[in-house]
């Protein structure tokens, strides 16, 4: 047996819900990784103990900063960066570009529109502060997520190279958002009265968020679109429906579908799509998976294929099964790190990475 790979020593940035499990992961003797820096944006948890910060009862020594610079400093091989939304893009080009300027990859979920940077409707000011950092440094970038990101890139590009030929594909998110501690009323919609417009109804938003895996998907099968358009459904609930953030009140919105659509030769060949509802009875009439919470891909083709994936944790703790996705999420950009570091410098995608199997999680 050859000898095992050298550890990554990694910097994590943000430790909210997805960092502080992923930062769990990395303290659970995981032989691949070594948590050398952790970055916070909240002042509250400068200074705290990474173990505290991930929910353990252990003492790491590891302790939270907002300074970039002292990350920077400890040479890590990658930062894998898990801060806000592109709605805080400057913020996360501030501090990304600076690890990228400094020669370290980054490894990111936060910014899903550079899931493929290429797309047009990316903002200049998003991507060439962004490019200049990686020439500086000579230094890569790649970002992921679940949906934008694995669920409707890997997934679905992986089997089409199983088909002769593909009539359309489509790629689904079908989750109940009940235990959802993440952002969606001002987003999409859900808790506001159905008169509300949420920014993702817009088309040019929704797609420039929520897209960028259809033209690559396009690109990756040597297609080029002559459009992309938007659906956008509210359900309604005709009663109180619980949540663990409060509670959506009767004669509100309660699930939202909508359909991002690229469009070949005069129809639509691939799809990406939402529901996502409170409670699992919600909008029965919308599509649901054959177990609740589950992503899934449809092809009609030769030969048409369907799959499911599910995500859920089994170790008795009952958390919700989106929260198992966004550890799925921080975990696809972590395995990813030595991956980057072996690429040229510049931008990454799911087009460019080999696979990336999960060395050392098997232990």
């Amino acid at each position: 047996m050859t000898a095992p790979p050298p550890q990554k020593r990694i910097v994590v940035w943000g430790t909210g819900v997805v960092g502080s499990m992923v930062i769990a992961e990395i303290l659970d003797g995981h032989p691949r990784f070594e948590l050398v820096g952790v970055g916070v944006s909240n002042p509250a948890k400068v200074g705290k103990d990474a173990g505290e910060l991930a929910g353990l009862d252990v003492v790491t020594g590891v302790r939270a900063t907002d300074s970039v610079d002292e990350l920077i400093a400890l040479g890590p091989d990658a930062l894998v960066h898990y801060g806000p939304t592109a709605q805080f893009a400057d913020e996360n080009i501030r501090v990304m570009s600076a690890f990228l300027r400094a020669g370290i990859d980054v490894c990111s979920t936060a910014m899903t529109p550079w899931v493929w940077p290429t797309m047009k409707q990316n903002p200049a000011a998003w991507i060439d502060p962004i490019t200049e950092a990686c020439v500086a440094g000579g230094a890569s970038c790649f970002t992921t997520g679940v949906d934008p990101g694995f669920a409707n890139d890997l997934f679905p590009m992986t089997l089409m190279g199983l088909c002769g030929r593909v009539e359309s594909i489509r790629a689904s998110e079908l989750v109940d958002y009940t235990d959802y501690e993440g952002d969606y009323e001002d987003e999409m919609g859900i808790g506001r009265s159905p008169d509300f417009t949420p920014l993702l109804e817009i088309p040019d938003l929704l797609v420039m968020a929520w897209g960028a895996t259809v033209p690559m998907m396009a690109e990756a099968v040597g297609i080029e679109l002559d459009d992309i358009t938007t659906t956008w459904e509210k359900w309604v609930t005709p009663e109180d429906r619980t949540t663990v953030k409060g509670v959506v009140e009767a004669g509100n919105v309660a699930a939202i579908r909508f359909t991002i659509n690229g469009v070949h030769q005069g129809r639509e060949v691939i799809t990406l799509e939402h529901v996502n509802r409170i409670g699992h009875d919600a909008a029965p009439e919308w599509p649901s998976g054959s177990a609740d919470d589950v992503y899934r891909v449809d092809i009609v083709g030769s030969p048409s294929i369907w799959q499911e994936t599910a995500f859920r944790f089994t170790d008795g703790s009952g958390r919700a099964p989106a929260v198992a996705g966004c550890l799925a999420t921080g975990m696809r950009a972590l395995n990813a790190v030595p991956a980057v570091n072996d690429l040229p410098a510049g931008w990454v995608t799911a087009l460019d990475l080999p696979l990336v199997p999960g060395v050392g999680t098997i232990r």
